[in-house]
């Protein structure tokens, strides 16, 4: 089976026993592979599409919390009145992420590291890109299953959507999960959007590759100072926000907020 390799390998051809040398590079995905040729296909674009937009907008939705828990309860409130909202969720977000996470982890087992033999920059950057993909989907799986599926139903209750994350975050062990999820997931996501990039051939030529390489790292910094300002407006609000007691929400009534005060 085809290995994709992140910057150099060594081949032999088998008439002359010969080795030939292939210079830094993301190879691109080819065709003639038959179904690992359509699966790599499906699996870099679902990286972006939809896997990426959903990572978006989540980063975006969930920066609303640094203007309180009354913009942030109004913005799960929005998502969760979309219509055919589950069937959104199921196609547009849980299997797409399944076979994104699953067959990354399948590609992950089947590849090589070859960082010790080429320690390149970019070569350790696209393995560090395929280790952040395995926690990544780890922390995707132990959120989900947090916010989604236990505790107050934040479909039904959008004012407690604050409090149960802030909830969460004052939990060490919660809040740890949350920043290194934050920080596997940036860089997943914008060095992904290089080797996609890189793959499909919309970047072409060594400086060109070089400039969309960097461009990667700074959308994954990016994200990662707006995930953490995220995560610091839950565990240190603001004074002035409508503040309530953890306690009041954890029984059977959740929190009301007064939403004319923004």
């Amino acid at each position: 089976m085809w290995k994709e390799l992140s910057v150099a390998t060594t081949v032999r051809t088998p008439a002359q026993g010969s080795e030939t040398r292939i210079g830094k590079g993301v190879e691109p995905i080819r065709a003639g592979q038959g179904t690992s040729f359509l699966l790599r296909r499906l699996h870099s674009l679902s990286g972006i599409i939809p896997v990426g937009a959903f990572l978006v907008e989540h980063y975006v939705s969930n920066a609303f919390a640094t203007n309180g828990p009354v913009a942030y309860s109004d913005q799960v409130k929005f998502l969760s009145g979309l219509p055919f909202r589950l069937w959104l969720e199921i196609f547009g977000i849980y299997i797409p992420i399944l076979f994104h996470g699953l067959y990354g982890l399948y590609i992950w087992w089947r590849g090589e590291s070859n960082v010790s033999q080429y320690p390149w920059t970019g070569n350790w950057m696209y393995t560090l890109q395929r280790w952040t993909g395995i926690i990544a989907f780890a922390y995707i799986l132990y959120h989900t299953w947090e916010m989604r599926f236990t505790g107050v139903d934040l479909v039904h209750h959008n004012d407690a959507a604050f409090f149960k994350v802030q909830y969460e975050l004052r939990q060490a062990l919660d809040l740890g999960a949350y920043v290194i999820g934050v920080l596997a997931s940036s860089w997943h996501f914008g060095y992904g959007i290089f080797l996609f990039c890189a793959k499909w051939g919309i970047v072409t030529g060594e400086r060109a590759r070089k400039r969309m390489q960097w461009a990667g790292v700074a959308i994954s910094l990016l994200f990662i100072v707006v995930g953490l300002a995220t995560i610091k407006a839950f565990i240190r609000p603001n004074p002035e926000w409508q503040q309530l007691n953890i306690q009041q929400w954890q029984g059977a009534d959740p929190p009301k907020l007064d939403h004319t005060k923004k």
